[in-house]
């Protein structure tokens, strides 16, 4: 090392301590926040997400709800409620399918999630609720041959 240098001085390196895994701590969020931007959004992704819900529309009809905004969602993430029954064993049927039933704090619960009960729906309703989540890899057929597994 060369005279001057930060880590020469008494006390140089503990301008530094405490201080590298902070910045590289942002530079991975700046990262990460950047790659989610550059998929998110994708309106291919929104597009397979919104055939999926008009699959299940047309195959359950009024057995199968909506959970929150039509329009105003994640793009990646379709939230429905199978009415009078029972996500989890739904999901049972799904093996290799990106789905669950709530948050992962209640995994494994059979009870009405604490964010559809504040949203006011109803147990019969709720009870039935499993969040798909569609990634960068999945295909119109992935799909369709998840809505017909259901």
């Amino acid at each position: 090392m060369h005279a001057g240098h930060p880590l020469d001085r008494p006390g140089g390196s503990d301008q530094l301590e405490g201080r590298l895994p902070t910045l590289l701590a942002a530079q991975e969020n700046g990262t990460g926040c950047e790659l989610a931007q550059s998929w998110l959004g994708v309106e291919s992704i929104r597009q397979l997400r919104d055939l999926f819900w008009e699959l299940l529309q047309t195959r359950f009809g009024k057995r199968v709800v909506l959970n929150g905004h039509p329009t105003e969602r994640l793009p990646n993430t379709l939230n429905v409620s199978f009415v009078g029954k029972i996500g989890l064993t739904i999901l049972s049927g799904l093996e290799g399918v990106a789905a669950s039933t709530g948050s992962a704090c209640h995994s494994g619960s059979v009870e009405l999630s604490p964010v559809l009960k504040a949203m006011k729906v109803p147990p019969e309703i709720g009870m039935g609720a499993i969040r798909f989540s569609l990634g960068r890899t999945t295909t119109r057929e992935e799909i369709e041959q998840v809505a017909s597994r259901l």
